[in-house]
């Protein structure tokens, strides 16, 4: 689904949002997940004086190499609020970026840099951990569908080890397009289109080093489904989600982690959950949705079962294992945590 016709229905749902909202409690302490893929939820984590440092739609969540955790907002009050692991306040920055939605951290060994999209904005910029722009990518004027500005509307970035990073142009033309670090174009694949080789809502990225092959996993949101691309854009793989609108992959370890902003033909408000993936591309829990069910090894089309979130949006997975959830349009709720017992 377009990001503007979700939103238009939004928005004729105020009412629903505000209702929907008051009836769910997600009980603190309780237990989700499934196949020893459980987690203790604490609601309570990421919760800090509104009125102080407000969150408006909280987009997406990194660890930096100092083991902080750190939010991005499109609040720009402080776009970018640093919480400790236990959920203390360290600091928050930023009121540029009206449309801040991707957050990604690049570690070279020395210092960290990050790379935030902003939606509105129609760029992606690389900073200093504490905020300072360092690059700036406008449209790609040279690309047939970026004419007009309009059509960029970068949602997420993945960054390798020798400064080359990808740009998913999730709300826009659904291009995935590769800079060297000195951003310059180097290529451009994917597109909306009806083969499998191109995206509908290609609205997260990430690269897969678990495999002897490095490759890239991208986001379909709209046909509920992650694809496998190999660095140069040739397809690989479809792994079909049914049953979850998923956003960007997460890869911690052996498994990938992504937030269910909501299912497909179902409450828009509320159906969402977290899904974990094994390395072999298998679900193996939802947390706040139904088990996952293999039928001749098809995965059968999953849903929500515990109304713990409203619009999750991004997890980020911490170095102890724990998953910390951020949440869009959930009426400013602050990030949840979960710790795996």
């Amino acid at each position: 689904m377009k990001r503007s016709s979700f939103i238009k229905k939004t928005v004729i749902s105020t009412a629903g949002l505000f209702i929907t909202k008051n009836l769910i409690r997600p009980m603190q302490g309780q237990v989700y997940g499934q196949n020893g893929m459980t987690y203790q939820l604490n609601t309570n984590w990421g919760n800090l004086n509104p009125d102080q440092t407000p969150v408006n739609d909280c987009h997406e969540m990194i660890q930096d190499g100092k083991g902080r955790i750190l939010l991005l907002t499109n609040e720009t009050k402080n776009n970018v609020i640093v919480y400790n692991k236990s959920g203390r306040l360290i600091e928050s920055w930023g009121n540029e970026f009206p449309g801040a939605h991707g957050l990604t951290v690049q570690h070279n060994g020395k210092e960290d840099f990050l790379f935030i999209t902003d939606t509105n904005r129609h760029q992606v910029y690389k900073t200093t951990i504490t905020g300072k722009i360092l690059l700036t990518i406008d449209p790609p004027a040279d690309v047939l569908a970026y004419e007009k500005k309009e059509a960029f509307v970068p949602t997420e970035t993945t960054v390798l080890a020798n400064g080359d990073f990808y740009i998913a142009d999730g709300y826009g033309a659904q291009h995935i397009l590769h800079y060297d670090e000195r951003g310059k174009l180097k290529n451009v694949f994917g597109g909306r289109g009806a083969g499998d080789e191109h995206l509908d809502n290609a609205h997260g990225i990430c690269v897969d080093y678990r495999n002897k092959k490095t490759t890239l996993i991208i986001t379909d949101r709209t046909r509920n489904a992650f694809k496998r691309f190999s660095m140069d854009g040739k397809l690989l793989e479809v792994i079909h989600l049914p049953g979850a609108c998923v956003c960007r992959p997460v890869i911690k370890g052996d498994y990938l982690y992504a937030a269910v902003l909501r299912s497909p033909n179902l409450d828009t408000v509320n159906s969402g959950f977290v899904t974990i993936l094994d390395k072999d591309n298998k679900v193996v829990s939802n947390l706040g949705g139904s088990a996952p069910v293999y039928e001749n090894d098809v995965l059968q089309p999953m849903s929500q079962k515990e109304k713990i979130f409203i619009h999750p949006h991004d997890v980020c997975v911490d170095d102890e294992g724990s998953i910390y959830v951020a949440q869009w349009a959930s009426g400013k709720v602050y990030p949840y945590k979960f710790t795996k017992v």
